[in-house]
């Protein structure tokens, strides 16, 4: 199949490479004038065949995708909620294929259907992290399945060529109720980590910060609490959090047993340890908090702590 990618950005490119391997066209659509790679190196933990995850080198080879092209999947990984600039780039060049919506977003569906117009869509979400070095070195992370919208949730044409080229790649499919909810309690989940690491006002190194939080039975107990606050946004937004037991229920656990679990897992498990650490884009991480700390505040909610946490770095930065 023809994939295109919209930039060379980790989680794209990351998808790409296991997808060229798979036998696969890959494209990237890339700014006019920009610097590209003929090939990028790629260290990958790979945790498609081993829970522990195998320590993978090799080199991806770059292609960029040319004006007035058909494809049969577009991904779109973007940071901050650009879903709409990134869409504006595939009518500029006159792109078509069926569009794969593969990042955050607090949108609702409504407004992302008019933000797709007529381009057919789905919403996936990734298992993968890193980060890219003088765009051409990637070192990232990959875990064995996506998180991916349901057929009957989703109007495109060819939802069974996109699983058979998933299958193709060993990545699985897990299926949530409904993937935009699922990507909300993603957010309110991460946001209530990040402050949380961020607790000091200093969002500076979030490799840093997130090697210390891992590390912290006691901050990660926080963690728990200040993601149970979170999670009130995503309440108030009508989602039914029964629905979604298995992403919720580390959460629901005594707070003190719930930090004393996570640090374990995060010292027995190199591949969550790890994407926990590649993740530098500060910018994207800002965005999920801001998101949820002004969905808070618009429904009145009381999130002493994450609010707390987030007005410590909201201003750090403005500092």
């Amino acid at each position: 199949m023809r994939i295109a990618v919209l930039g060379l950005g980790v989680i794209g490119t990351t998808y790409a490479y296991v997808l060229q391997k798979a036998g696969h066209e890959t494209f990237h659509i890339v700014r006019e004038g920009k610097n590209v790679p003929s090939s990028i190196s790629v260290h990958l933990l790979d945790g498609r065949y081993n829970p522990k995850g195998e320590e993978k080198d090799d080199d991806y080879i770059v292609m960029t995708a040319s004006e007035d092209e058909e494809y049969d999947f577009i991904l779109i990984s973007v940071a901050g909620g650009k879903i709409e600039d990134a869409m504006k780039t595939l009518r500029d060049r006159n792109l078509k294929g069926t569009v794969i919506f593969f990042c955050n977003f607090w949108n609702e569906r409504k407004d992302v259907e008019k933000i797709a117009g007529d381009f057919e869509y789905i919403t996936a979400f990734p298992t993968a992290g890193g980060h890219m070095e003088n765009d051409a070195k990637l070192n990232c992370v990959l875990f064995d399945h996506i998180m991916l919208e349901s057929r009957k949730k989703t109007k495109i044409n060819n939802y069974e060529d996109l699983i058979s080229m998933l299958n193709s790649a060993d990545i699985k499919q897990e299926i949530p109720y409904d993937m935009f909810e699922w990507i909300w309690i993603h957010m309110a989940i991460n946001a209530g980590v990040t402050s949380t690491a961020a607790r000091e006002g200093k969002i500076d190194d979030p490799n840093r910060l997130a090697r210390e939080l891992m590390e912290d039975s006691k901050a990660l107990t926080m963690a728990v609490r200040c993601i149970r606050e979170t999670l009130k946004t995503v309440t108030a937004r009508g989602v039914d959090l029964k629905k979604y037991n298995n992403e919720i229920f580390p959460y629901k656990i005594p707070a003190g047993l719930a930090g004393i679990a996570m640090k374990r897992l995060f010292a027995g498990n190199e591949l969550t340890s790890r994407i926990m650490t590649l993740h530098n884009d500060v910018r994207d991480i800002i965005y999920g908090c801001r998101c949820v700390y002004d969905e808070g505040k618009s429904h009145g909610l009381e999130l002493p702590l994450f609010y707390g946490n987030m007005d410590r770095v909201f201003a750090e930065i403005k500092d």
